[in-house]
């Protein structure tokens, strides 16, 4: 089961064409959301720790 996730996961990854970094529990992400609210358009940004 677990290597079908992964499997799907790396092709997800593969689609988006973006690299992922690596990080690992106790790290901070940033992470930054698109928001459309009517004709505006502006990113949120969402910050945590894994």
């Amino acid at each position: 089961m677990a290597d079908i996730i992964k499997m799907l996961e790396q092709e997800e990854i593969a689609r988006l064409g973006k690299t992922i970094p690596d990080f690992a529990p106790g790290d901070t992400v940033v992470v930054g959301v698109n928001v459309v609210e009517g004709t505006r358009k502006r990113v949120q940004s969402y910050e945590g720790v894994v």
